[in-house]
């Protein structure tokens, strides 16, 4: 293992030095270029080894983390730096391994240039015969090995300096951070929790007492109609009365039934909007097709992918996204179609949302669409909205399978 990550490292560093002209020619464009070098190398300490901290969400394209990040006060004193020890350090490494390497190779293959009569100059030495090209063979191969030692610690000294730099001006920074994502990622599982359990007792509980009522409601009605027959039947001086108060009885016996049906169906709505159980049974694919099918527009589906390997946090802020997007064009788009774009892989899930309505939506703080960006957030995923006047609405969501805590 340790010789494996020797191995990175002296080919990290030979990178480095290929990418030389370009790190120079990147603090022209300072400090713009100061936060993609520096995740880089952090992405290269990693590679190698060493803890590192990505500051790159992995859903968030590079052009908007830069924009962010320039905006970000900690960036001046950490990836500026990072950037000018980048450029000197791959200088040196492009000056050890250009002449380390190659002195390395002339001197390993010496004998092989002396019989094509080229004597290989290395520094001072030029062999002068076939005895000192045999004996510059090992020399290569030693001078080969002490130039990845020096290329090693070239990288040790890169990540030493990479540490120093990111190192807070707090030093209670990270763990303050680390309690804040585990606290956030606590919240989210209690709050899915609670909403599984809401929806497990309104569905074991109140909606079987609700079906029991429309029941025995029906039977009532079956049995006033019986009576209401017999009373017909009889010749007494009571009889339309009695026929009276039947027929009053189903009536009323009717009237409740009717209203005990649209409860339920409003509670079955309520349940579904907690926590629909199609998504706990059949996953977030069949959730969203279920939710396009009961929705008063014409909503065409286009699902790709398998969804087997959603965490329950991350379909659950997907669902919901789509449930709210389509929520808003059946009230504020003016329009009666909608189509949605539902891709799901192995490591991530991509949901789009699109109409041809007014255009003009925003996300504003209280409203739905603010919720659940932030909701989408939690989960590591992002919420993004492209609605120009007159142009249509685009609502895009994306996070990741597992969310990052």
């Amino acid at each position: 293992m340790a010789q494996i990550r020797i191995a990175r490292r002296v080919l990290t560093e030979c990178i480095a030095a290929m990418a030389f002209p370009i790190l120079l020619l990147s603090l022209f464009v300072a400090p713009v270029s100061a936060p993609v070098v520096a995740e880089t190398d952090r992405s290269r300490a990693r590679w190698c080894g060493v803890e590192t901290m990505p500051l790159k969400p992995s859903h968030q394209s590079w052009a908007q983390w830069v924009v962010l990040r320039l905006r970000s006060r900690s960036m001046w004193r950490t990836d500026p730096p990072v950037l000018v020890t980048a450029v000197l350090l791959s200088a040196l490494s492009l000056l050890v391994a250009f002449f380390g390497f190659i002195g390395a190779a002339a001197l390993v293959f010496s004998p092989v240039f002396w019989l094509f009569g080229i004597a290989a100059q290395v520094g001072p030495f030029t062999p002068e015969s076939v005895g000192e090209t045999l004996l510059a063979m090992p020399a290569g191969i030693v001078l080969g090995a002490v130039t990845m030692a020096v290329l090693t610690g070239t990288s040790f000294l890169r990540d030493l300096l990479l540490r120093t730099f990111s190192r807070s001006r707090d030093p209670d920074l990270l763990t303050k951070l680390e309690e804040l994502r585990t606290s956030r990622a606590s919240l989210t599982a209690a709050f899915e929790f609670e909403r599984q359990r809401i929806e497990r007792d309104l569905h074991d509980g109140a909606q079987q007492e609700l079906v029991a009522v429309v029941m025995r409601l029906g039977m009532l009605e079956a049995t006033a109609t019986a009576a209401a027959a017999a009373s017909n039947a009889d010749a007494d001086a009571d009889a339309d009365a009695d026929q009276e108060r039947t027929e009053r009885i189903v009536r009323l016996a009717r009237q409740a039934q009717a209203h005990a049906e649209r409860a339920l169906e409003r509670l079955r709505d309520t349940v579904r909007d907690i926590h629909p159980r199609e998504l706990s049974d059949l996953g977030l694919i069949a959730a969203v097709r279920e939710l396009a099918a009961r929705s008063p527009l014409r909503v065409e589906l286009t699902s790709t992918g398998d969804d087997a390997q959603l965490s329950s946090p991350t379909a659950t802020a997907v669902y919901f996204t789509v449930s709210e997007a389509l929520t808003n064009i059946s009230k504020h788009a003016g329009v009666e179609n909608a189509r949605i774009d539902l891709r799901c892989t192995s490591t991530d899930v991509h949901v789009r949302v699109h109409d041809e309505g007014v255009g003009g939506a925003r996300i504003e703080t209280g409203s739905g669409l603010a919720g659940l960006r932030e909701r989408m957030r939690s989960v590591g995923g992002n919420l993004e909205i492209i609605s120009p006047p007159e142009g249509g609405t685009l609502v895009m969501a994306s996070a990741p399978s597992e969310p990052p805590w």
